[in-house]
């Protein structure tokens, strides 16, 4: 017997999810992260899991490793001190931007300050031609002085950006060459290996990310290769990338940029195979952990891959599913702004301390106490193994409620209630904005707060029906189990897009399946488990930005099948339609970049569904006051997921609790359960 495991780590708690092929077994296990070291989570709760459950180590084949640690480095800032070098004059390339504001009709919400300060971004007099040619050398002695500089200066890592390295990495190899040499205790970043890709400034603010987390992140992943080494010598290991697939160790410690989005993407792995065993093409996900909030929109069981978006205000120029994440979890922090308004996150209380009810030291009022306090959140959570404070947390809220002149429970309820406006709005940049309306899709919440959020969520925005999976606080450590090992390559031309050019679009694709067909012969994949999906960025000539369009495929080791111009002119229409209003179909088409996504396929087989039995309301393990609004309390059923066989139908108001999760149930609305153990909850209906 041989047991896949999908590890994710939170900012707050790290999941597992263990999954044996052979007879379809499942094991949960959840326990807090140590964001000081994350390794040491995954170490402790890999051996936790294994010993609650009496599984093998040596049994275990594959180990899966999502997580947020990029991320929330990212979000709360807590990267490297780091340089750039550039090409002379392109300084502050990375500050000027695009010269627009995030949000165009705000002057209070400005673009990000850069994460390398002006004192630490360094220019070199190199220039190459739009050619690739050489027009003026690395100068050595310039390159030497900016060496001893960042050893003085004692920075850890250095992004190199030259202009036109997309076409000519040769001088970004140099200085690159020259930096490891001399600095071997830096971390070094070059453009040209992190993203080959046209457009300077959106190639710089992704290696500028890249070198911002990697000192951070190579330490994390050699610390968890050593340790995972003595625990589980026999398994393979492999990250997930912001794409949605698997890549090694060791280019993930070359490229933690990549990680950006590493635990939402496999939330979103696992949603798409949610949805397909509820028959629910049409979802909105919303992954609500304890230090930040991930929504994404499927339709037809896909998620959209972007070829490049804002991560929390730094364009990052990589493949990635089309994720947006917001500062909104259970940890966040209720607090008063300098103009006194009172606001929530983004600020997360984490896992050390954690909210004030774990017990941890930790005294801020959070959204984890607001639900506590309410009685929306046990005071035994995951199964009995952690223990709330209610004393704390009220202890907590009373330093926010007292300068309002408001009742615990009105400001818990508010806090909840800014919660929901934060989510509200990151799920209608997704939906509304893009041309979707969010009434014509299901909210599938997950993540360990998910189910406390979902239903108001969904109510302010107009949903009928919200889809909660069977295991929502880890279906981020169940999609990597369902991910496959996963590569991307671009190359940047710009060229017509039109049927005259099918020539020198094909050539193009050719060297892009040779990248693909060397990258499957180093991950030994079998050729019946190779695929590859081709896709161009296209605009209309003179646009500024643009739209990626798949363009193809290739499977089984085959050779490209490539679509029509006109099919791909017409997927572009479309596109161009839903995300601007209008489409000029008689105005000229340019590609820009043309990207390939490899995949090998790890081929797992999950069971069927089970047989429905005899509707009927479960019988409720307890009952406790749960605050729902400013109604006050009322005296609610809990159940446990485990009782909730498929078939099970029941109505409001309740609380169900599961080892991983709280998913809570609003008066009036009705609970069915499916065959694959889905729960769908409908609003504002009732079974009775």
């Amino acid at each position: 017997m041989s047991w896949i495991i999908g590890v994710d780590v939170g900012g707050t708690f790290t999941d597992f999810f263990a999954f044996r092929e052979e007879d379809g077994a499942t094991r949960k296990w959840k326990r807090p992260s140590t964001p000081a070291n994350p390794a040491e989570a995954i170490i402790a709760g890999l051996k936790e899991l294994c010993t609650a459950h009496d599984i093998p180590l040596a049994e275990v084949d594959r180990l899966c490793h999502g997580s947020t640690v990029a991320t929330n480095a990212l979000i709360q800032r807590r990267g490297a001190d780091c340089a750039l070098i550039t090409t002379k004059g392109l300084r502050d390339v990375i500050e000027i931007g695009r010269q627009t504001r995030p949000v165009v009709d705000s002057h209070e919400i400005d673009s990000p300050p850069p994460l390398i300060p002006r004192k630490h971004r360094y220019e070199l007099g190199e220039r190459l031609l739009s050619t690739g040619e050489v027009l003026s050398p690395v100068p050595e002695d310039e390159l030497a002085a900016l060496i001893e500089t960042i050893r003085a200066e004692g920075l850890q890592a250095v992004a190199v950006c030259f202009l036109f390295a997309y076409v000519n990495p040769a001088h970004e190899e140099q200085v690159g060459a020259a930096l490891r040499a001399a600095l071997p205790g830096v971390s070094v970043s070059l453009s040209s290996e992190v993203q080959p890709e046209f457009r300077e400034f959106e190639r710089f603010t992704t290696t500028v990310v890249n070198a911002y987390l990697q000192p951070r992140l190579e330490h994390y992943i050699e610390t968890l290769i050593n340790d995972l080494s003595e625990t589980i010598p026999g398994a393979q290991v492999g990250i997930n990338q912001s794409s949605g697939g698997l890549m090694s160790l060791d280019v993930a410690r070359a490229f933690p940029v990549r990680m950006a989005l590493s635990g939402p993407a496999a939330g979103v792995v696992g949603a798409i195979e949610v949805a397909k065993s509820a028959n629910a093409p049409e979802v909105i996900t919303i992954d609500i952990g304890g230090t930040s909030a991930d929504v994404a929109l499927i339709r037809d069981y896909r998620v959209e891959l972007s070829a490049g978006r804002d991560v929390d205000g730094f364009p990052v120029q990589l493949p990635m599913v089309d994720v947006t994440t917001v500062g909104a979890g259970g940890g966040s922090i209720a607090w008063f702004a300098a103009d006194g308004l009172f606001k929530v996150g983004p600020q997360s209380a984490g896992a050390v301390p954690g909210p004030a009810c774990y017990q941890r030291g930790g005294t801020l009022p959070t959204v984890s106490d607001a639900n506590l306090l309410l009685g929306r959140l046990s005071t035994k959570l995951l199964d009995g193994g952690m223990t709330l404070d209610l004393e704390l947390a009220k202890q907590a809220i009373a330093t926010v409620a007292e300068p309002m002149n408001k009742s615990l429970e009105e400001t818990a309820l508010g806090i909840l209630q800014i919660m929901t406006v934060n989510m509200v709005r990151a799920i209608r940049s997704l939906s509304v904005e893009r041309g979707h309306d969010p009434r014509k899709f299901a909210l599938m919440p997950f993540g360990g707060a998910g189910g406390l959020h979902a239903r108001e969520v969904a109510a302010a925005l107009g949903m009928a029906t919200v889809l909660v999976p069977p295991s929502p606080g880890i279906l981020c450590a169940q999609g990597l189990t369902d991910a496959d090992l996963q590569e991307s390559f671009v190359i940047s031309r710009l060229m017509p897009l039109s049927a005259d050019n099918r020539a020198a679009i094909e050539v193009v694709i050719d060297e892009l399946t040779l990248k693909a067909k060397n990258w499957f012969e180093q991950e030994r994949a079998s050729s019946e488990r190779q695929s590859i999906v081709y896709s161009i960025d296209l605009r209309f000539r003179g646009q500024n930005f643009e739209l990626l369009v798949e363009a193809g495929t290739a499977g089984a080791g085959g050779n490209p099948v490539l679509v029509s111009a006109d099919v791909i002119l017409e997927r572009f229409f479309e596109a161009h339609e839903r995300a601007y209003g209008f489409a000029d179909k008689s105005a000229p088409v340019e590609a820009v970049n043309f990207l390939a996504m490899a995949k090998a396929s790890l081929g797992v087989q999950r069971p069927g569904a089970s047989e429905l039995v005899a509707g009927g309301r479960p019988t409720p393990v307890d009952y406790r006051d749960v605050t729902f609004s400013t109604s006050g309390p009322e005296r609610t059923p809990i159940y446990h997921r485990d009782h909730l066989v498929p078939g099970t139908v029941f109505h409001g108001p309740a609380i169900v609790d599961q080892m991983d999760s709280t998913t809570i149930i609003f008066p009036g609305d009705a609970v069915s359960i499916d065959g694959f153990g889905n729960m769908f909850i409908t609003l504002g209906q009732s079974n009775d």
